[in-house]
C-alpha cells in the first residue's frame, strides 16, 4: 500500500495548522507599557499576563519597568513605548498644546492627609504653623485640592501657614512616621501603610473633592496612548482595554490572586497587605464612560490653582481627552 495519500494528507494538515497559527500571531498585537518598576499598576499589569488576559484579546504585553515617571514620559513620547502611566489632566494639557494622546481610566484611588495617632489635629485649620511632608511636588493635584479647601473651609492659606517639605513619597513615609513632620500628604498606597502603621486620617482627597463640587469618581490616573494607534490598531486598543478590565474584576473579587501578588506587592505585615488590597479595590474606577462635564469643572478648578505651570494652555476639557468603546 503506498504511502503516498497519508503523507500528503500530513502534510496538508501541517500547513493548515501553520496556517491558523500565523494568523493567530499576525493578528496579536504587542504593546511596549512603560510603568514605574515598582508602581501599583504593576498589579493589574501582572494579573493581566498571568491569566493571559491579554492574548486572549489579541494582544501581548511587554512591560518595561522605569526608574521614574519622566523616563516613561520620554520613552513614550519618543516612540519607544505604545503605553505609559499618568494623569488625565497631563493628557489634557497635551492635547491643548496640539499632541494627540488620549487617556484610558485606570485608578481614582488619592490620597490624603495623615497625622500621628498622638496627634490633637482634628481639621486642616489645626495644622496651622505644622510642619508638612508632601509627596508630587508644589503642583500635585492633591496638594493643590488641599489648599482650596482648607482655604473654603477654614479660611486656612494651607501654604502659607504651613511649612512643607517636598519629598519622594518613602521619604515622606518616613518622616512622618518618625514624627519628624507633624502631617503628611502623601500617594494612596503609602497612605494604606501609613495607617496600617497606626496613623490618623484627618481628610481624605476625595472628601476634599467633594466639599469643593468636584466629583470624586472622577478617575484622575490611567493608561495613556496615542491617537494614531486608536486609529491604527483600533482592535488592539480595544483588547488592551478588554485585558485591563478583565483584570480588575478579578482583583475587586478573588482574594486568592491577592494572595498569589503578595510578594510583589512589598507589604511588610498582614495589615499592611490588606490595607494595599483594600485600597486598590476602592480605586477601580467604574466601567462607564468618564463624566465630561465632571472632568471639565475639575480642570477649570486645577487651572485655577495651578494655572499654566500645571496646565499649559488647558483652560477646558480638550475633546478626545478620554477614550470611549466608540473610539
Amino acid at each position: 500500500m503506498s504511502l503516498k495519500p497519508f503523507v500528503r494528507a500530513a502534510c496538508a494538515a501541517l500547513l493548515t495548522t501553520a496556517v491558523a497559527v500565523s494568523s493567530v500571531w499576525a493578528e496579536t498585537k504587542t504593546l511596549s507599557v512603560a510603568v514605574l518598576k515598582f508602581g501599583t499598576v504593576n498589579w493589574e499589569l501582572n494579573t493581566i499576563q498571568h491569566h493571559g488576559f491579554d492574548t486572549a484579546n489579541g494582544v501581548a504585553l511587554n512591560v518595561q519597568g522605569m526608574a521614574g515617571g519622566s523616563a516613561a514620559k520620554v520613552a513614550f513620547q519618543g516612540g519607544t513605548a505604545d503605553v505609559i502611566v499618568s494623569d488625565w489632566l497631563w493628557v489634557a494639557r497635551q492635547r491643548a498644546a496640539g499632541k494627540d494622546y488620549v487617556f484610558i481610566p485606570y485608578s481614582k484611588a488619592v490620597g490624603g492627609v495623615l497625622v500621628g495617632a498622638d496627634s490633637t489635629a482634628q481639621t486642616l485649620a489645626d495644622l496651622s504653623g505644622a510642619k508638612i511632608g508632601i509627596a508630587g511636588g508644589p503642583l500635585d493635584k492633591s496638594w493643590l485640592i488641599l489648599q482650596a479647601y482648607a482655604d473654603q473651609e477654614y479660611g486656612l492659606q494651607l501654604a502659607a501657614q504651613t511649612e512643607q517639605v517636598f519629598a519622594a513619597p518613602p521619604l515622606v513615609f518616613k518622616s512622618a512616621l518618625t514624627g519628624e513632620v507633624q502631617a503628611a500628604i502623601n500617594f494612596w498606597h503609602f497612605m494604606a501603610k501609613m495607617e496600617a502603621s497606626g496613623m490618623r486620617k484627618l481628610v481624605d482627597v476625595s472628601d476634599a473633592a467633594r466639599a469643593l463640587g468636584l466629583d470624586p469618581d472622577t478617575p484622575l490616573l490611567g493608561y495613556v496612548i496615542k491617537g494614531e494607534m486608536l486609529r491604527d490598531n483600533p482592535g488592539a486598543v480595544r483588547g488592551f482595554v478588554a485585558a485591563s478590565r478583565a483584570a480588575k474584576d478579578l482583583l475587586a473579587q478573588d482574594d486568592a490572586e491577592w494572595d498569589r501578588l503578595r510578594p510583589k506587592m512589598n507589604a511588610k505585615n498582614d495589615t499592611q497587605f490588606a490595607a494595599l488590597k483594600a485600597g486598590f479595590r476602592a480605586g477601580i474606577p467604574d466601567p462607564a464612560p468618564v463624566d465630561e462635564d465632571a472632568a471639565d469643572k475639575m480642570l477649570k478648578v486645577m487651572a485655577k490653582l495651578g494655572g499654566e505651570k500645571l496646565l499649559g494652555k488647558a483652560t477646558a476639557l480638550p475633546d478626545g481627552t478620554f477614550y470611549t468603546a466608540e473610539d
